[in-house]
């Protein structure tokens, strides 16, 4: 379990496909010394379990289902993802809850810098449009949002400066893709109005 609160942005350092898995080597500010081999790790947003540490550095591996399912397949050397390690019993909830079960791809419609803040504007899968309500929580790209507006299967999000300087957030633009994982709160309770 996470809370969609950034930790740190990590980097891409290789990455070594072997069969249908790539392993990731991401560097991090991470005291590797702190990290246990088969701890979770959020990368943008995804859980991924750790299979070795560096001096500065941590290897997880992906599998085909992460790879087709969420924009890890697309990361290359140089990428930044943002990190965030699992909770534990007793940590500060800061964000919401979040599984690190990414359930698909959102892509950036537009990006509005206003000022104080930054308004993006996101389409989501149709299937997972039903799951995002004003008001409500989403995860994109391991970061716990407040969604605004709901038209359809767009939303918006408001980003302040914080944010934009301590994730990945400053890179995104129109056109591209994050990795969303709705409130599971919201999955739930849809579900449960089915059998009414």
């Amino acid at each position: 379990m996470f809370t969609g609160i950034v930790t740190d942005i990590g980097t891409i350092r290789t990455v070594v496909p072997r069969n249908d898995v790539r392993r990731l080597t991401i560097a991090s500010v991470y005291d590797p010394s702190s990290i246990e081999l088969g701890a979770s790790i959020a990368c943008a947003g995804v859980c991924l379990t750790v299979v070795s540490t560096g001096t500065d550095s941590f290897d997880v591996e992906a599998a085909p289902e992460t790879l087709a399912v969420t924009t890890a397949g697309s990361w290359g050397e140089g990428h930044r993802v943002n990190l965030e390690r699992a909770l534990k019993i007793g940590d500060e909830l800061g964000g919401h809850i979040v599984q690190g079960h990414v359930d698909g791809v959102a892509t950036v419609v537009a990006r509005e810098d206003l000022g104080e803040t930054t308004r993006f504007t996101f389409e989501a899968p149709a299937e997972l449009a039903r799951f995002i309500a004003p008001k409500g929580s989403v995860t994109l790209d391991g970061t716990s949002l407040t969604v605004n507006e709901v038209d359809g299967a767009r939303f918006t999000c408001l980003l302040i400066p914080h944010t934009l300087a301590h994730t990945s957030w400053g890179d995104v633009h129109p056109g591209g893709r994050v990795n969303i994982e709705v409130d599971m709160m919201a999955r739930y309770a849809a579900r449960l109005a089915e059998f009414r």
